[in-house]
């Protein structure tokens, strides 16, 4: 499947972005970034999670659009930014950083919202100066700073050694997802969304994540199974809220609990009855509605600006 695979229709087709460019992060990664919507206007940035790519994003891009400068990019070896050698958490914040300055002015601040492994490279970017000259307020979803593998509970049975185990290797699979069939849809719909997902939204996140690289996939997977972000949680000093789904396997509650107890300026916790890990897509207008309050509020944006 090619990587750039993505709906052509509907509410999570990928809008056509206002201005592409390169943004180039500091140990020379090259990173793909869209612009959409009218220059000038009060601006969000999007990260998007492990597997995923821009297009994940259609349907907050394509609403707040409408009234924002909205910068989305694709991380490194996913989407359109070509593979790297390094793959790390630091490597991720640097990644944030070149982007940001990339496409907001000094001084500029930005609601800046992250999904899953987005969320992680916010946490990793937020001691940065970079990060903190333009971030006003932070978004995470479905997201979590530590203990993934061993807290999530893709495999159903009973937390321990033997779930871990499985879930590690079920993660860190180099097996290829291959095209998007009715068996691969039910997969992916089991360990990654709620049972009450569309079959549209299920079909959209399958062709993202089908999309992926292997070794990108393979690779993202096991700096996801080492993580510790913890302290850097205790650095995001902005005004963030956090948004989780009931039903999420890979980034449970208790992963977005911890984050809240933790986080110096938790403004919200929203838990979404029935959903799952990829939020953005099962709750579109929930978490856009969440970026504009933070917008509103944070970088004083006027609502139906």
């Amino acid at each position: 499947m090619s990587r750039f695979s993505a709906v052509s229709s509907g509410p999570y087709a990928p809008p056509t972005p206002t201005r592409e460019l390169t943004a180039v992060s500091v140990d020379g990664a090259l990173l793909h970034v869209e612009v959409h919507g009218p220059e000038g206007a009060p601006a969000v940035v999007l990260a998007h999670g492990w597997t995923c790519s821009t297009a994940f994003w259609a349907a907050q891009i394509r609403d707040l659009a409408v009234d924002h400068r909205v910068v989305a990019y694709d991380q490194r070896g996913h989407g359109r930014s070509p593979v790297s050698p390094v793959c790390s958490t630091d490597a991720l914040a640097d990644d944030l950083v070149a982007v940001l300055d990339a496409t907001l002015a000094p001084g500029e601040k930005a609601v800046i919202a992250g999904h899953s492994m987005g969320g992680m490279t916010v946490m990793a970017a937020a001691a940065r100066p970079g990060f903190r000259e333009h971030a006003a307020a932070v978004l995470l979803c479905s997201t979590g700073s530590s203990a993934l593998v061993a807290e999530s509970t893709v495999v159903p049975i009973r937390a321990g050694r033997l779930r871990t185990w499985l879930t590690r290797h079920i993660l860190g699979s180099r097996a290829p997802l291959g095209p998007v069939t009715p068996l691969a849809r039910r997969i992916l719909k089991y360990g990654t969304m709620g049972p009450g997902s569309a079959p549209h939204m299920v079909e959209a996140c399958a062709r993202i994540v089908h999309a992926c690289p292997r070794r990108v996939r393979h690779a993202w997977a096991a700096v996801l199974e080492l993580l510790d972000l913890d302290h850097a949680v205790r650095e995001l000093t902005v005004p963030t809220a956090v948004v989780v789904g009931t039903a999420d396997r890979l980034t449970p509650p208790v992963q977005a609990r911890a984050l809240v107890a933790a986080l110096p300026r938790c403004v919200g916790l929203t838990e979404l009855p029935g959903a799952g890990h990829m939020t953005p897509v099962e709750a579109p207008g929930t978490v856009t509605r969440i970026v504009r309050e933070l917008g509103t509020t944070y970088v004083g944006i006027k609502e139906g600006a």
